[in-house]
């Protein structure tokens, strides 16, 4: 390797490797701000908390590398055009290709780097991540109740006053609030001297032993003039067992469609065996629902009738003309009912096969996506190398400003195209490189433009001009007319 190619593969290397190290940290700052309530007065050791945040960097990765690399790209080729050095290497014959080969063939290793990344890492550490949420409240169960303050826990709102024991699950001072299943708020409340937390790492039950305490229960009496009397009941108890359900409490609502569709933990292996078995379904379902509603519609047997040699005078006319008045009603009758069931059976059905169809479009994004993040990488270099040679400026200024904006581009129609792909709207290839598509062609112009020195964006003045002249016309052209 050459001495020029050494000089700057190193500078774009250090200046890379100390965006990605800010950008990165900036962005783990993000994760704990949207999980603070996970992670907050929870009673969460050093370590858990440490293993949580390893758990979701991984999937920082795709949003911090391709800002990394058209940040470091224009701060870099922007520095070296801001201090004539590319001025000292065109004078010496060498053009802007040539200078840009070694750091071309890091981004190409790079590109590939975040592919495997993305197909390996991603996947495995989003199964680690979305599993240490559920088991993390069976581990140290006490992590669900705070102390001094009210928890939602499942169909249970759980205050204590103070925590005690090795894992803090033994608990004094209990006051609990249950929820009702008809809508009537909580009609029940349970306070308890003491009680002891029992967790299984194997089940989503959490088994809360109660000692010395009272239930409290409102009734609500059928007629209404006697609700103002408050009625309500009251017992006692030595000691009382409630199992709690924490499957609601580990389904986060960040990443409740994560959990529900298991497309970001699969590679693309798994996932083109997935989609396989997705689809096929998806036929079986469809052939099935038409064969059922073919066969409750009774038009099988309609046909049979109209196309019988020996009834076809019986079909002429009205198929009620041959039938009793007093059975027409209740035939009429029958008829309108089988038609809304049909219809609420084909509205649901109609449902169930858009969410199914959500699922598989969901597992083609996440396969496209570990292709797009390769190509991000190259794409976002040639958009910030030549972009940095263009206006000819380094340091944390103007470059980032540029790079901020080029990828909040990439970044909103990246989302867009996905989330309309997964509403079905456009095919998921189409909406998951959407933004790539659109953003090549400017990848392609800069590049162009940088490496034959056409300076700045746009030429105003090729705009202007024409349209100036246009107005002078037109003006002439009036003044004659007048």
């Amino acid at each position: 390797m050459k001495i020029l190619d050494k000089y700057l593969l190193k500078t774009f290397l250090i200046t890379f490797t100390t965006v990605f190290v800010i950008l990165f940290f900036i962005f783990i700052l993000q994760v704990v701000w949207l999980f603070i309530s996970e992670l907050a007065g929870k009673d969460l050791d050093f370590i858990l908390i440490i293993k949580f945040l390893l758990f979701k960097m991984p999937s920082i990765v795709p949003l911090v590398l391709p800002l990394s690399v058209v940040l470091s790209s224009i701060m870099t080729f922007g520095g070296l055009a801001e201090n004539y050095e590319f001025a000292a290497m065109k004078s010496a014959g060498i053009s802007l290709q040539r200078a840009m080969k070694s750091i071309i063939v890091f981004i190409i290793f790079l590109s590939i780097i975040a592919f495997f990344f993305a197909n390996n890492v991603i996947p495995y550490a989003e199964y680690k991540f979305i599993n240490f949420r559920r088991n993390i409240a069976q581990v140290k169960p006490a992590m669900a109740i705070a102390e001094g303050q009210f928890s939602e826990v499942g169909n249970y709102t759980i205050k204590v006053d103070k925590k005690t024991g090795e894992n803090g699950n033994i608990l004094n001072g209990i006051t609990i609030h249950k929820k009702s299943n008809n809508g009537d708020g909580n009609t029940t409340i349970i306070k308890a001297k003491n009680g002891e937390l029992i967790s299984n790492k194997s089940s989503n039950i959490l088994k809360m032993v109660l000692f010395n305490g009272n239930y409290y229960e409102d009734i609500v009496p059928k007629k209404f003039e006697e609700r103002n009397k408050v009625p309500f009941a009251k017992a006692y108890f030595k000691k009382d067992i409630i199992n709690i359900d924490l499957t609601k409490m580990n389904q986060s609502e960040v990443d409740e469609g994560e959990i529900s569709n298991t497309n970001t933990m699969l590679n693309v292996n798994e996932l083109k065996y997935t989609l396989d078995s997705l689809n096929t379904n998806f036929k079986k379902d469809i052939q099935s629902f038409t064969e059922n509603i073919y066969q409750r519609s009774g038009v099988n047997g309609i046909l049979m009738f109209k196309n019988d040699n020996v009834n076809s005078n019986l079909y002429k006319g009205s198929l009620l003309s041959n039938v009793e008045e007093s059975k027409k009603s209740e035939i009429l009758r029958l008829a309108s009912s089988t038609i809304e069931n049909t219809n609420f059976s084909i509205d649901s059905s109609i449902i169930e096969m858009r969410e199914k169809q959500k699922n598989i479009n969901n597992h083609w994004i996440a396969l496209y996506d570990k292709y797009v993040i390769a190509f991000a990488c190259l794409l976002m270099f040639f958009i910030g190398a030549p972009l940095g040679s263009i206006i000819r400026k380094g340091g944390l200024g103007l470059p980032i400003v540029f790079a901020v904006g080029i990828f909040i581009i990439f970044h909103f129609i990246n989302t867009f195209g996905k989330k309309v792909a997964q509403e079905n709207g456009i095919p998921p290839l189409l909406g998951t490189w959407m933004a790539s598509i659109i953003l090549t062609p400017l990848a392609i112009l800069l590049t162009y433009r940088a490496t034959n020195d056409i300076g700045g964006m746009i030429n105003i003045d090729s705009i202007l001009t024409p349209i100036n002249n246009l107005f002078v016309k037109l003006f002439k052209k009036y003044k004659d007319y007048v």
